[in-house]
């Protein structure tokens, strides 16, 4: 199976983007697109008068938010075709694996590199695991990095990208 697109979604913490750096190798080895996500999860709270509502301040806050998310994606876009990829960034809100997994099907992704905390325990319990909800939900193959592995490349001399 030829890999021509690959999504990558990304918090900006270092192991995203040691996830992109993974990303990345597969993308020179197969001349893919890199589709860079970044998915911001909107904050609600409960009001007496409607519990449902988005506070003026938290719209506030989602703004500025986007507009953090939309500088370091350009960023990112700007570092990757400067080493000649094919990359496209997306920014989207929701909650974060579906979002992944839903863009994975709408852009056709071949493949999905997602970083992983490999928590486990009640950590993994009370936050759960974006990563193992994309592996669940998503159409393609999923390439899952865990910290672990990502510190392990940087003592072996894999440059952080």
């Amino acid at each position: 199976m030829a890999i021509k697109r690959i999504l990558i979604p990304v918090d900006f913490s270092d192991d995203s983007l040691n996830a992109l750096a993974y990303a990345r190798d597969f993308a020179l080895a197969s001349a893919a697109e890199l589709v860079v996500l970044h998915v911001i999860e909107p904050v609600y709270y409960a009001s007496p008068t409607d519990l449902y509502a988005t506070s003026p301040n938290l719209a506030l806050l989602l703004d500025e938010q986007r507009k953090a998310g939309k500088a370091e994606l350009e960023r990112i876009a700007a570092d990757l075709q400067k080493k000649h990829h094919r990359v496209r960034t997306l920014l989207k809100t929701g909650s974060p694996a579906q979002v992944i997994v839903d863009t994975a099907k709408s852009i056709k992704a071949d493949l999905v590199v997602v970083s992983t905390h490999g928590r486990t325990g009640f950590a993994h319990i009370v936050m759960g695991s974006v990563a193992e909800k994309v592996v669940r939900g998503a159409g393609c193959p999923v390439l899952t990095v865990r910290r672990a592995l990502l510190k392990a490349g940087k003592k072996s001399g894999r440059k952080k990208r």
